[in-house]
């Protein structure tokens, strides 16, 4: 398709043909573990890239190529890869940027389990990180860059604080250094902001949340821009030969010759997919795809509701604060208006002032939020960050982060707004009386 479509046009139509899918108007569902080879010549242009085609499902499907193309489009990018999990896309990616060992500058506001692989996991592995303390300030990024600096890892709305950075300031410093940004853009989709468009080099999504929509599927993607300048002393997976990447004559060939301009991308999918596994199954890549459709209709209603229920957290007298970039004096306003013209998502936190008891009867008193630990539902979900998304981090990262112990976490679904703020206000009203 056309880059002069519309956003929903390619989002309901990228990537698929149906005359190459025995003509279904939905994409299929190639629910098998195995594919026929047909005869040893078709074995070998499979086995080298030279044809594209189903091989083995631990390595990829075809239903997950229909989502990979699509999504690859959407974003502007060169080549994707859909996963099991939104940390399947994160791990894998930062392993195998710093493979080898390094360092990834990171910003301080993260999802949980992001911050805690950051702290705990990676560092079993050589990698570790250095927290931008302060996040907002672009240079401050560039004060940690050392030689051995693999990347950089940002979120384009952070969870839970809802904190929006210049990320293309911060995208220029990195790139004077020749380190790549990595974005995950998992609470914006490609809807609301497409971060190559700011400079970064990779995109990855939980496309568990708004992407899908629904919350009936884990998946994970990773999208490479493509041309990004790796060095070859710093980054030398990509320029290692290998014969799991020959061509049809036997000559060996580096990731970055075997997709060119998306080594990153062709070494997930040669090795982290065959010996991690971890590759998303057809029928969780048909349901992402069902969710991608109707994508920007659902964002549209909940930025609209979002607005609302801000404006109502914002006028009571006993929430402490609302974090959302268009609540009062919220300062990245700002950034938003420049960067996310049709709204910086659907998530927000807000501070509950009460006792820990008047919170659970608070969350416990909600009829049209669910409380559990996803976002990006159609239905609305609430939750309270320090105790479940971020309780493995110590008090320490609670402050860096800034994630105070009343914090609460809305993600906004698709309920009528006036629903939603009835709802909350007998619920403040429950809790009061304790």
């Amino acid at each position: 398709m056309s880059q002069k479509d519309s956003f929903s046009a390619r989002a309901i139509r990228a990537g698929y043909n149906s005359a190459d899918h025995f003509n279904s108007v939905n994409p299929p569902i190639y629910q098998t573990a195995s594919f026929d080879l047909i005869d040893i010549d078709r074995t070998r242009r499979l086995w080298t890239g030279a044809e594209a085609g189903g091989i083995y499902s631990r390595v990829g499907n075809p239903t997950g190529g229909i989502l990979e193309a699509r999504i690859a489009e959407l974003e502007g990018g060169q080549a994707a890869v859909a996963l099991s999990s939104g940390m399947a896309a994160m791990t894998y990616t930062l392993l195998l940027l710093g493979q080898g060992g390094g360092n990834i500058v990171s910003g301080s506001s993260l999802y949980g389990a992001a911050m805690l692989n950051l702290l705990k996991f990676l560092p079993n592995y050589g990698i570790t990180t250095k927290f931008v303390e302060d996040r907002n300030d672009p240079s401050a990024y560039e004060k940690l860059i050392d030689d051995n600096t693999k990347a950089i890892y940002l979120e384009s709305i952070s969870n839970p604080n809802i904190e929006l950075y210049d990320i293309d300031a911060i995208s220029a410093i990195a790139h004077k250094h020749n380190v790549p940004v990595v974005v995950d853009n998992t609470v914006a989709t490609p809807y609301l902001y497409r971060p190559f468009e700011h400079g970064a080099d990779i995109v990855i999504y939980s496309a568990t949340k708004e992407i899908n929509g629904h919350g009936n599927t884990i998946a994970g993607l990773v999208v490479e821009k493509g041309g990004f300048p790796y060095d070859e002393k710093k980054f030398p997976q990509f320029y290692t030969k290998e014969w799991k990447m020959r061509d049809l004559q036997d000559n060996k060939r580096t990731p970055a010759e075997f997709i060119p301009g998306a080594p990153l991308i062709a070494s997930l999918k040669i090795f982290f997919t065959e010996f991690f596994g971890g590759a998303l199954g057809s029928f969780e890549s048909y349901m992402v795809l069902q969710g991608l459709s109707t994508l920007t209709v659902r964002l549209d209603k909940k930025i609209q509701t979002t607005r609302k229920i801000v404006d109502y957290l914002d006028s009571r007298s006993d929430v402490e604060f609302v974090r959302y970039p268009y609540a009062r004096g919220n300062k990245y306003k700002e950034l938003a208006d420049r960067d996310f013209p049709l709204g910086p998502g659907a998530l927000l936190s807000f501070g509950f002032t009460g006792s820990r008891e008047q919170e659970g009867i608070f969350i416990k008193s909600l009829n049209n939020f669910s409380y559990h630990v996803n976002i990006g539902d159609v239905r609305s979900l609430i939750t309270n960050p320090p105790e479940n998304t971020h309780c493995e981090l110590e008090h320490e990262y609670h402050v860096l982060a800034d994630i105070p112990a009343n914090l609460i976490r809305l993600s906004i679904g698709l309920e009528d707004p006036e629903d939603l703020i009835a709802d909350l206000e007998q619920a403040f009203d429950k809790a009061k009386k304790g």
